[in-house]
Order: C-alpha cells, then structure tokens, then sequence
C-alpha cells in the first residue's frame, strides 16, 4: 500500500485532540474531524541510505533508480520532522523542504520502542519508535519479487516533565491504538484460513463398532440387528452411484450384501413392462379387474 505525499503542513483544526473526544460522546459520528492522538514538534526521523528514496522526508534522498548514489549516502540519515498521529493516519511533514508523507496504518508492519544512541551524541543513549513500513503496491508488476521493508525510526523530543510515560512510549500508544482502528485486510483473510489444527477432514464422534462403505468416507452402515449408525448425512448403508454395484447386478436384480439379512422372494426384481402387462393380460390400468374388482391406475 503506498503512501501519499503532501506539500503542506496539516492544519491542527482540521483534528480533534483525543482530550476533547475522550470528555464527551461526539454529536454524529460522520463526516467527523480524525482524532489527534500525538502530535511531535521537532520530532527527529532516522533511515538508512538505501531507504531515502522512498521517504520524501528526507532532502537529499537520491533518485531510486541510481543505486550507487544509495550506496554513497551515511548508513543512517536524519531529518527533523514534526509528527502527526491521527485516526486517519501517521503524517510526517519536514517543514525545511515543505515536503512530507501520509502513511496508511496497514503499511505499517512492525512497530516497537527501540534503544539506540543519540545521533547528536553517540555516547548517549535514546528511545525511539522504530518502524517497519511495506510500501509495495500489489497492483503494480514484478510480484516474484518481494520489495525489501523501509526502516524508519521516530524519537520525540523529552517530555518537559519526568513525571507520567516518556514521549517515546506515548507515541508507541498513539501508533498501537491507532493501527487497531485500520486492520489490515489481508492479515484478516490469513487468519480465517488459518482458524482450525489444519485438519480438514469431517470427524464424526460415537462411530466405534461401525463398518465404513467402501468409496463413501466417512460413511458408515447400520448393523445387521438393526442398530443406527450416527446420524450425519450419507449414513444408514445409502446406495449410491459409488456403491450400487454392491447391492445390483449388471441386470439390475439386487443382490444383497455380505452384511445384511437377504431381503425376501421376489424383492428387489426388475420386471420388465412386457412381462407386467402379459401378467395382466392388457395394458397397465387397462386390463381387466382383479378379484376385488379394482383396477391397477395407469401411470404412462
């Protein structure tokens, strides 16, 4: 998922600040104001060479195509950027070049506090937010190839009191809290095909003691005694088109099976037409009353 690039700075009244959406319930929920969750003045924003092409941010990021200018530039960069964190997205805006980035919260894979030492003095330490951002465009050609994930880190400037979360762990909680209000499609589409111990065969519980029917899995038969095996579809010894030649000949006369009680004399024949109505001694309906005097109906 790409992101955006903006030429000017977003407006502070064009949010609402999550104290004031926190104090009341808002009077409609469309076409309402994204709620500021942080907003970092002077936030300091480091990436490595090989990544400043794809941040704006950034003044001296070489062109993408020129690989060996990315090789040239410092292995980490640093850009002094303000920070917006809102519900709608994360915004970083350098306003030396007037140039910034809208970034969607799916783009943005990973995020942690991350220790590291101060790129104005590297004998101290830090806390920052590194992130972890996929900007590839699943629209766009050469999908064999996977784009390597941009690596940016944020540190906040200090809060002017010791007292309550460090910037750092503010930012961390505005960037969590407002992730979860964009999930990612694709991860929720992974995570229902992965639901279940990857089994997917049907199991059926109380089947012990039953025969299956050979190319009916799952399927069992009844006992000769008259016993039901579980009730789920295709259970009780059905005849179907896998199975028929257990039960028929080539003829259609029934045959019976090596488990089940012979049926009795003359069940399951196959009595041609002819021989029904020779029986009869007329067409089928149209012969003449038996002893009771009732006619069989025709049914052709």
């Amino acid at each position: 998922m790409p992101p955006t690039t903006i030429h000017n700075a977003p407006s502070l009244d064009s949010f609402t600040p999550l104290s004031e959406h926190q104090s009341h319930t808002p009077s409609s929920f469309f076409g309402a104001k994204p709620v500021l969750h942080f907003h970092g003045v002077e936030t300091r924003a480091l990436a490595a060479g090989r990544h400043m092409s794809k941040l704006p941010i950034f003044a001296d990021a070489p062109a993408q195509s020129n690989e060996a200018a990315e090789d040239d530039v410092p292995a980490a960069c640093v850009e002094v950027v303000d920070a917006y964190i809102s519900s709608e997205n994360l915004t970083l805006f350098n306003p030396s070049t007037c140039t910034g980035i809208s970034i969607p919260y799916p783009t943005i894979s990973l995020h942690a506090i991350q220790r590291l030492p101060d790129p104005a003095d590297s004998s101290k330490q830090v806390q920052g937010l590194y992130m972890q951002l996929e900007f590839s465009d699943p629209d766009a050609g050469g999908e064999d190839e996977e784009d390597e994930a941009v690596e940016l880190t944020l540190i906040p400037p200090p809060n002017a009191s010791d007292v309550g979360p460090s910037a750092t762990q503010l930012l961390f909680e505005a960037v969590s809290n407002c992730s979860n209000l964009h999930p990612d499609p694709s991860f929720e589409d992974d995570g229902d095909m992965a639901d279940g111990d990857g089994d997917d065969r049907i199991i059926f519980e109380g089947s012990v003691g039953y025969e299956g029917i050979s190319g009916l899995p799952n399927v069992l038969r009844g006992n000769a005694d008259g016993g039901l095996p579980p009730p789920f579809p295709g259970s009780g010894g059905w005849i179907t088109a896998e199975n028929v030649s257990e039960f028929f000949d080539d003829e259609g006369n029934y045959i019976g099976d090596a488990n089940g009680e012979p049926l009795g004399e003359g069940a399951g024949t196959v009595r041609p037409r002819d021989d029904e109505e020779g029986a009869n001694g007329g067409v089928n309906g149209d012969g003449e009353s038996d002893s009771t005097g009732n006619k069989r109906a025709r049914t052709d």
